[in-house]
């Protein structure tokens, strides 16, 4: 066992080497005790849908070419993707209804604890949605109404999302024309299902257009509406700094670690956290103060609102465990590790789960109603006070980075432009003089297949090296931030001279941090944005931006993904984590011919540097294309010219 081959990030390469000294096993090891993997499986070639199979395909030709209902490699590779993408939906969606259902109650006065804290974008909202803003109308009363407008989003019986209307009008009319404008969230969700049984849908290419609305029920639905609710109950995020990396737990304080991907959970333990009793309790357990650290995509919105400080990503989360250091972790949902539970028993670790929708054997139980969400977060926190005397010895590593992070839409509006000229212009005047070449969103998380956080941060360096302004969310936020890719300060010496320049004068770094992974949504409105702003393009599929993963590990990477690309956007991802190479006729058209359809693409590059040099290569196409690529002659004006030009 290797600890570095494992992971680039030095705590978690002690801390890998520490376990493996005890015994304990990780991510990891289990996944080389399931080598070697099913090699149908990830060319997408198995299938599972009726009780006739489960049916493959050989890749060679040699063997069967169809399913027991006739199914051949298309039908079943474009099945397993819709289903995928799907499932992602559903992921993202739900968090977004459960935000959507806390919001409601706590604009009707039902949830105690939980208060409107941007009343600003609450009326930008209403208006959007169509809601009175009028002055005898409380703000509670313009989001009781726009929560219910919000939760008919996923289950409306007719029309289409509402944040759709956002996407410029090309664009709009692109989903029109092909029939995928989404509508309800379930609606989608249902019939991609419904399309994927046994006798139903065996075009691949109808297949796969319903990916592209049902992934669009997504980006421009569920995981939209999740930002813009959360943003309005707990704040829209504005850079501030914080810490990152294992070495934020504290050896004097009690620690308690929440994770998951709803801030429904971790901002009520914050809130208990900084309770006067409770701190008082911790200090007559002996501890100095109560610590509170985030992991995974609930850590981003923490460090985003409130500076509390991340322990670490998706690997990460049975390491900090591994530290002895960790009184209580308290989950909710997604990219939880059922391992979690064992690790945990070798320490004194209380490991409780939150969410009714996800329960671990064996752990206890504690969920979070919204009415007594507060009372229950002073329970936890009193639970992890008492668990203090219990702690043995502790192994916290040394590293800890600085970040600035929080940059939303309304944030790097006011940072381009201030109060009263908020606007992108500036931010578009230095894509067209070329300063800044173009954008790319780097989004995912740290799968054990690949070196944990090598692939996220060797492609944002490289990028932007060439002058290419990255944004960031979710766990590859976090291992920007661990190496210091998010403080300006250290990031700016691997920066190209074009975006330094840019950066120096605006005062940020070369890389964005812009919130987990429900905010990719911020992505799609910045893309909107720019089009917007004027002088690159007409629609998102014109301007010079990408999008990559390279660490996917679940089924919400996929459906980002797609509602990228049916965004308009091209979107590179790790070969061996896109599961399609099964059919040529589904690789063709998906790393193609969709580009016709859309606009956007699927591209599969592993290297992180050969990454970098694809989508440089395809920045560098769309600003030939707007012809920004080409020198202007300067002209002096003389003053006769001077009085020629026309004033509009």
């Amino acid at each position: 066992m290797d600890a570095k081959k494992r992971s680039s990030d030095k705590a978690a390469q002690k801390m890998i080497a520490q376990m493996a000294k005890s015994g304990q096993q990780n991510a990891w090891d289990r996944l080389d005790a399931q080598l070697p993997q099913c090699g149908f499986g990830k060319l997408g070639l198995c299938c599972r849908i009726c009780t006739m199979g489960p049916c493959r395909i050989d890749p060679f030709g040699e063997g069967p070419q169809l399913g027991v209902c006739g199914a051949d490699a298309d039908t079943i590779v474009a099945r397993n993707f819709l289903r995928a993408v799907a499932a992602g939906c559903s992921a993202h969606s739900d968090h977004g209804r459960g935000v959507a259902e806390v919001f409601l109650a706590a604009a009707k006065g039902e949830a105690p604890g939980y208060q409107l804290k941007d009343t600003l974008k609450l009326y930008k909202l209403a208006q959007e949605m169509g809601v009175q803003t009028t002055k005898d109308r409380s703000a509670n009363e313009i989001a009781g109404d726009v929560g219910r407008i919000a939760l008919d989003e996923f289950g409306k019986s007719q029309g289409t999302q509402l944040m759709a209307r956002r996407a410029p009008k090309p664009r709009r009319e692109i989903w029109e024309k092909l029939d995928i404008t989404p509508r309800a969230v379930d609606r989608e969700v249902v019939e991609a299902l419904h399309r994927t049984t046994m006798g139903v849908d065996q075009d691949y290419k109808s297949i796969l257009m319903h990916a592209s609305r049902t992934a669009l029920a997504d980006g421009w639905g569920g995981s939209m509406l999740a930002t813009e609710l959360q943003d309005v109950l707990f704040g829209t995020p504005y850079p501030g700094r914080g810490e990152v990396n294992l070495g934020v737990l504290k050896k004097n304080e009690v620690n308690i670690i929440v994770h998951g991907h709803e801030p429904i959970l971790s901002e009520m333990v914050v809130a208990a956290a900084a309770d006067n009793d409770l701190l008082a309790e911790a200090k007559n357990a002996g501890a100095k103060g109560i610590n509170v650290a985030g992991i995974c995509c609930t850590a981003n919105e923490l460090l985003m609102r409130h500076g509390v400080p991340i322990a670490g990503n998706f690997l990460s989360q049975e390491l900090a465990i591994a530290t002895g250091a960790v009184e209580l972790m308290a989950v909710d949902v997604q990219c939880v590790m059922q391992g979690l539970a064992e690790i945990a028993r070798c320490f004194h670790t209380k490991l409780i789960t939150t969410s009714d929708k996800a329960k671990i054997l064996g752990v206890q139980h504690i969920p979070m109603e919204v009415k007594s969400a507060l009372s229950t977060a002073k329970e936890i926190v009193r639970m992890a006070i008492e668990n203090y005397k219990n702690r043995g010895e502790v192994t916290i590593p040394n590293q800890k980075s600085k970040a600035v992070v929080g940059f939303s839409h309304e944030s790097i509006n006011y940072i381009l432009g201030g109060r009263f000229r908020a606007s992108y212009r500036p931010l578009n005047d230095n894509i067209i003089n070329g300063r800044i070449r173009g954008v790319v969103g780097i989004v995912g998380c740290t799968n054990p297949k690949v070196q944990q956080d090598y692939t996220h941060t060797t492609l944002a360096k490289e990028l932007i090296k060439r002058d290419i302004l990255v944004l960031t969310t979710g766990c590859a936020a976090i291992a920007c931030s661990k190496i210091g890719l998010a403080n300006p300060k250290e990031a700016l010496q691997f920066a190209g001279p074009g975006l330094r320049e840019v950066c120096e004068a605006v005062g940020i770094s070369p890389v964005l941090v812009c919130g987990s992974c429900v905010d990719n949504s911020r992505l799609l409105v910045a893309c909107s944005e720019i089009v917007r702003e004027g002088g690159l393009g007409e629609d998102i599929s014109e301007v010079p931006v990408a999008g990559a993963c390279l660490e996917s590990i679940t089924e919400k990477a996929i459906s980002i993904g797609q509602y990228f690309v049916a965004s308009g956007v091209l979107v590179v991802f790790a070969k061996e984590l896109l599961p399609i190479a099964g059919s040529k006729n589904v690789s063709d058209y998906l790393f193609g011919g969709i580009e016709k359809d859309l606009g956007g693409r699927w591209a599969v590059e592993s290297d992180p540097v050969k990454a970098a040099e694809l989508i440089h290569a395809h920045i560098e196409s769309k600003r030939d294309s707007l012809g920004i690529n080409v020198e202007k002659e300067r002209k002096l004006y003389d003053m006769a010219d001077r009085r020629s030009l026309a004033v509009e």
